[in-house]
Formats: C-alpha cells, structure tokens, sequence
C-alpha cells in the first residue's frame, strides 16, 4: 500500500483517468504522426482543473505536487507523450508563481490554468546542452526595455506555447551570475518559431527551434531580480527531475503489467512464455526492483510535499529511474518478441520514448555531478 497519496489524490487520480481515456487516449496515435497535439484539448484540460493543479486559486486547482503526481504518473502509465501539461504545470508556472510580482502572476497564471495561454521554458542553445552558465543569447536594457537576440533549441511545446521563459544573459561578463529569466509573449515582433524537430521518440510532443531578433520586451516581464536567474534555476531543477523520476517508475509498473499479461497468454512451443523459468525470474527480478524504485520514489514526493528534497536526492531519483526505465523496457519488448517492434503493442515506443529522460532535464552525467558534490 502506498501512504504517499490521500483520499483527494485519488479522487483526482480517478477523474484524470476519464480525462485520458476520453480526450487522449483515442486521438494519441494521430497526434503522433502530426507531431503536435491541438490547442483544444489544453483547453479542456483547463476546464478538467488539470492544468496548474498545484498552485492555488486563481492560478490553479488548489492542490499540491501530490496532484500533479498523480496526473504525471497516469500520463506515464498510457505512454502519453503528449500534451505537455508536465512542463506547462509543473515547471513553468511555478516560476512565475515563484519569482513572478502580483501582475505578472494575474497576468499570465489564470489564463495558464484555464489552457488559453500555453507556456514553455527556453534553456537550451545550440551547443551548450546541460551547461546553462554558457548561454549566449543576451538581453541588452535599453531604459524599460530588453533587447533580446540569440536562439534556442530542443523546446518542448515550442510551437504551441504563447509565452516563453527564456533564459538570457543580461551581463554576458559575469558568467553563471549575468543569467536572467525573462517573459516573451509569443506575439512579440522579433520573435520566431522555427521548424518542428524530428525526433526518434516523443513524437506527440512539439519540440522546436526558438530565435529572438531584436526582440524588445519590458522590463515588467523579467521573473524576479536582474542577474539572479541561475540561482532560481538551479532552485527549481530538483522539482523537474522528481517530475521526470515520478513517470519513469509508473511507466516501468505499467509495463511490467501489461508484459506478465501478454507473456501469460502468448504460447511458444506448447506453453505460454511466462510458464519458462527464465522469463519468470527476470519478471520477479523486475518486479523486485521496479518496488524498490517506488519506494524511494515515494520518499522524494513526500519530502517534497514538505519542501524538504535536497536537489541531489532529485538527482538520484531522476539517475536511477531513468536508468531502470530503459533496461527494463528493453527487457520486456524482448519478451513481446516480434511484437514487441510493432506499434500496436506500445512496448517499442515505450521503449524508445524512455530514452530521452537520461539527457532531458540534466544528463545523467550532470546527475552524477550533482551527487558526487555531497560525497
């Protein structure tokens, strides 16, 4: 039994069920091959109150990470890799509710719970991957105004979103200490999306290049002080690694289910494949560690429910449940044996849609980084 969860996150797990058997289940595979998911089903999500779940009326469901665990975890248990309600949620917008003034948070957060304004966060830049210290798109004051030039890539719900976080040096010479977060409207003259990327998984989720030419943004849109944006990135990194770890582990049960039930019934030369000893132990062997993962995965949200989880014990969740997703989704596509490589069963774009979580979000060598600075 797990103790992580009370009686409203389960109310609230059972209505995100419906939710995704209604609005995402049927219409997935399309969204897959389109490569973006319509802006109606945010939305609907808005008026579901599954959007901003856990910030507080008005600028979301009242709830806590409890809430958006729940959601995160059903998402991951159908493979939905898209929408993007996980980085719209709970990455997004709590820095705005974070580090946002009373306008910014009227402004903006209301509008992102109820779906019309969908958000994205701007870090990575060609070249740089995890080293946000080596960004070099600037944000140049000119009097109440940025200028902002420079270009990024690899974000997630780029081509949907309406307002961008964008990650920016505001005093190139000083380095990790010059970054700041800045608000771009989407309407903003100057600014562009790029070309949707192809990528080997997460088809459903719209990924692209952003790039800022002169763009010119008020003052009013920077997120907290001029300068202090990586001391709020780094504050706020911990809770996307949990959020990343948290799919990872209901993804890895999900499919151990659904690999016993289809080993049971699939019969290979007069027995069923469960039946033969060797998938028996390394189904028990799976079993065995997918409980360990919960566990400690378990620790991580209630010590964060707290606003007690250190950023290396995020680490350590995001290193070791990323790691066993993809081991032991290999495993059990292997077990599908020729089905396994066919989409009607889901284990292989599973499989492949795991792969990313060892480099989004901090690559697993920057986890490893992070946990070796508390040896």
């Amino acid at each position: 039994m797990r103790t992580v969860f009370r009686d409203d996150h389960e109310h609230f797990r059972t209505q995100v069920q419906r939710f995704i058997e209604k609005e995402i289940t049927p219409f997935h595979a399309q969204w897959e091959k389109d490569g973006i998911v319509p802006k109606s089903v945010w939305a609907k999500a808005g008026q579901e109150g599954l959007l901003n779940c856990m910030l507080p009326e008005p600028y979301g469901g009242g709830g806590d990470f409890g809430h958006s665990a729940v959601l995160i975890e059903e998402m991951g248990k159908v493979n939905a890799t898209g929408p993007g309600f996980n980085l719209h949620s709970e990455i997004v917008a709590p820095y705005i509710f974070r580090y946002g003034t009373p306008e910014q948070k009227d402004r903006w957060l209301p509008a992102m719970a109820s779906g019309n304004i969908i958000g994205a966060i701007a870090m990575t830049e060609p070249g740089t991957g995890s080293d946000l210290k080596a960004v070099r798109t600037t944000a140049q004051r000119e009097g109440d105004h940025y200028i902002i030039n420079g270009q990024k890539t690899f974000i997630t719900n780029g081509l949907n979103a309406d307002l961008v976080i964008v990650v920016c040096k505001t005093d190139p010479e000083l380095g990790a200490k010059g970054i700041s977060l800045i608000c771009v409207d989407a309407n903003t003259p100057g600014f562009s999306k790029g070309r949707k990327l192809e990528k080997i998984g997460l088809h459903a989720q719209d990924t692209s290049e952003l790039f800022f030419d002169n763009v010119k943004v008020p003052v009013s849109n920077r997120l907290g002080e001029e300068n202090a944006g990586f001391s709020y990135l780094m504050h706020e990194l911990a809770q996307e690694r949990l959020v990343i770890a948290v799919r990872a582990a209901a993804s890895i049960e999900s499919f151990l289910e659904k690999t016993i039930a289809y080993t049971r019934d699939r019969k290979t030369f007069g027995q069923s494949v469960f039946d033969y000893q060797n998938t028996r132990f390394k189904l028990a062997e799976a079993k065995a560690q997918s409980t360990m993962l919960r566990v400690f995965v378990d620790q991580c949200i209630a010590l964060h429910l707290d606003k007690a989880l250190s950023p290396a014990q995020a680490a350590m969740a995001k290193l070791n449940a990323t790691e066993m997703q993809g081991r032991l989704l290999d495993m059990f596509l292997q077990m599908h044996g020729g089905y396994g490589y066919m989409s009607e069963y889901g284990i292989g774009q599973a499989w492949i849609d795991a792969r990313i979580g060892r480099i989004y979000g901090g690559s697993d060598e920057i986890m490893k980084e992070i946990i070796a600075r508390t040896l």
